[in-house]
């Protein structure tokens, strides 16, 4: 058996395929965002603008937020000393949970190291729990939870994105004693949109399923005080559990899930995903608290970066470009192909000081490959039309079509 010969041929696909991915070498200038140096493909640091960043509202970069984590890491330490079962429990991670809860109008609240885990933990542990059960998934949901849906075990349904019919089609076939879990999101973050999430409930409650929303691309970004589209629609007391993010909107790392006490202490008792990992750091945590906090309070960054998503598709669809039609703060511009839409990126990064990395299957079917810019509250007017006047030139350049003025 050559090892290595297989090694080689999985990399060469990709290189044949036009989606070997390319990690670019940054550094976020602190206060500054979206301006970074970039230390890609030349000597020394080259000034860039950053516009792929999940970090929407740049929380990672708010005085509040360093602030705090420099005092928690001055105060505790580095590190939490063990998972939080052993030794990695402190009162930052109680805190947080509690604000969490609050947050999202649940009982309780759960910490994971990241999103992906607080997805895949969750989802495999509750089918586990619920003999027989039957999850009915969205077909555009994210990586993370097909993956716990997997690891659960237990029989799944796929039904078309957003599609209310064919998901009561799915429902009704199912015997009605039989545990169901629907699990879904509120915004699918490569095209922009956003679930039916009273009428999925409103499923739920006729066939007597139990709902999941990962919510990862909302929290913090919508709602009145940060709480998701499921707080922004009034749907939040309707869903059993509210999974999330804390490192995108709310800028600094880590995942977690809110729902009744009884489900969370399940979650906590028995997914391995939470009990067997190292807790995270309490100065992240502490920055978190901090991010959490301010957008309870303060919607000027929401509306900024409402303001500058809007600016952006509407200068990318005055100029012609391909943008994809978007409900949300996801500008996506499509290319179609892999190949192409890494050439724009590279283009536009070593050319013009854009950085915006191609999505390429498998996070996009084949044939849908694009660029997803995500404006944030300091991007400029200046900086978008720069940014529209540099795609028009390299589309140009590639002899791409540009759509006809009505």
């Amino acid at each position: 058996m050559n090892y290595n010969q297989i090694f080689d041929q999985a990399i060469d696909r990709l290189h044949s395929e036009g989606r070997y991915r390319v990690f670019i070498d940054i550094l976020r200038n602190k206060g500054q965002y979206p301006n970074a140096r970039c230390f890609h493909g030349h000597n020394g640091p080259k000034p860039i603008t950053v516009w792929c960043s999940n970090d929407y509202l740049a929380m990672g970069q708010h005085p509040k937020v360093i602030e705090a984590m420099e005092e928690a890491l001055h105060d505790v330490g580095a590190g939490s000393g063990g998972t939080r079962n052993i030794g990695g429990n402190t009162h930052y991670h109680v805190e947080l949970e509690r604000e969490l809860a609050e947050l999202h109008g649940k009982q309780a609240a759960l910490l994971f190291t990241s999103g992906y885990v607080s997805n895949d933990a969750t989802l495999s542990t509750i089918a586990k729990l619920l003999p027989g059960c039957v999850i009915f998934s969205d077909e555009l949901n994210h990586a993370s939870m097909i993956a716990g849906i997997r690891n659960s075990g237990c029989e799944k349904r796929v039904f078309r994105h957003n599609d209310l019919d064919h998901l009561e089609q799915l429902l009704a076939a199912e015997d009605p004693e039989t545990p169901k879990l629907i699990a879904f999101e509120s915004v699918y973050s490569m095209d922009g949109d956003v679930a039916p999430i009273h009428a999925i409930c409103d499923l739920a409650e006729k066939y007597n399923a139990l709902t999941y929303i990962d919510e990862v691309h909302a929290v913090g970004m919508y709602g009145k005080t940060g709480g998701g589209i499921s707080q922004r629609d009034d749907a939040a007391d309707r869903i059993d559990i509210i999974e999330g993010t804390l490192g995108k909107a709310f800028g600094v790392m880590g995942g977690y899930i809110a729902a009744d006490q009884k489900i969370v202490d399940c979650i906590r008792s028995y997914a391995p995903g939470f009990i067997f990992t190292t807790s995270l750091s309490p100065a992240l945590v502490a920055g978190v608290l901090a991010a959490v906090k301010h957008l309870k309070s303060s919607s000027e960054e929401r509306d900024a970066q409402q303001h500058n998503a809007a600016m952006l598709k509407a200068k990318l669809g005055d100029a012609g470009l391909p943008v994809m039609a978007s409900e949300t703060h996801i500008v996506p511009l499509m290319v179609g192909d892999p190949v192409r839409a890494k050439k724009i990126s590279d283009i536009l990064l070593a050319e013009y000081g854009a950085y915006v990395q191609p999505i390429n299957y498998p996070t996009v079917p084949r044939g849908t490959e694009r660029l997803r810019f995500t404006p944030g509250p300091a991007h400029t007017e200046e900086m978008m039309d720069e940014l529209a006047e540099a795609l028009v030139e390299i589309w140009d350049r590639l002899d791409l079509e540009l759509r006809k003025a009505a």
